[in-house]
């Protein structure tokens, strides 16, 4: 998919595909009619990374990288990732905001020219349930991002037996790519 045409797309469907051993993620326009369209984009989380490192493909052969992100910190319970085009070249990064996060999931994400984004938990009730009750860490969230109190983009996880989200943009700067980046991040990142 070319740039352009993935920069003008207002929202997408991503679920994870079901892998005993690695993380693998689909991303997907969305059909006229609100279903799921296309392949935009294919992810796969690197087994047995120092840092921990997802690079995101064209598509499932993964022949061509799209993207990807990577901690610059091995451990950290705060760690800074730098997301970059297929070339290497800075799109933006992300980072969790440990001491936010601990009632309710809090991320940074910042790319050149934009504000400074926030995305926090929708729900304070459902995020207190997700972390003291391991039994209900299966709950779907919700996660808003904004910039000086105005909508950037959200990322709604969808009840399913397999994980499932709704991505929808409202910024029209934001780099799709940063988004999709960071909703992936939400699923492969949340628990740690």
């Amino acid at each position: 998919m070319q740039l352009d045409s993935l920069q003008s797309q207002h929202q997408f469907h991503i679920r994870q595909r079901i892998r005993l051993m690695v993380n693998q993620y689909e991303v997907h326009s969305v059909a006229p009619d609100g279903t799921e369209g296309g392949l935009l984009a294919f992810a796969q989380q690197k087994r047995l990374a120092f840092k921990e490192q997802v690079t995101i493909y064209t598509d499932d052969s993964k022949q061509q990288p799209l993207l990807g992100f990577k901690a610059r910190q091995r451990l950290d319970l705060a760690a800074t990732y730098d997301v970059t085009d297929h070339a290497g070249n800075s799109i933006g990064l992300f980072r969790k905001d440990f001491a936010q996060s601990l009632l309710r999931s809090t991320w940074h994400v910042e790319q050149a020219g934009l504000p400074a984004v926030t995305g926090q938990e929708r729900s304070m009730p459902v995020a207190l349930l997700r972390r003291f009750i391991d039994s209900l860490s299966w709950l779907p969230y919700h996660f808003d991002f904004v910039a000086g109190g105005q909508p950037v983009f959200s990322v709604i996880k969808k009840w399913g037996l397999r994980d499932r989200y709704v991505v929808e943009i409202q910024h029209p700067q934001i780099d799709r790519r940063l988004v999709i980046a960071m909703a992936i991040a939400l699923d492969a990142l949340q628990s740690r």
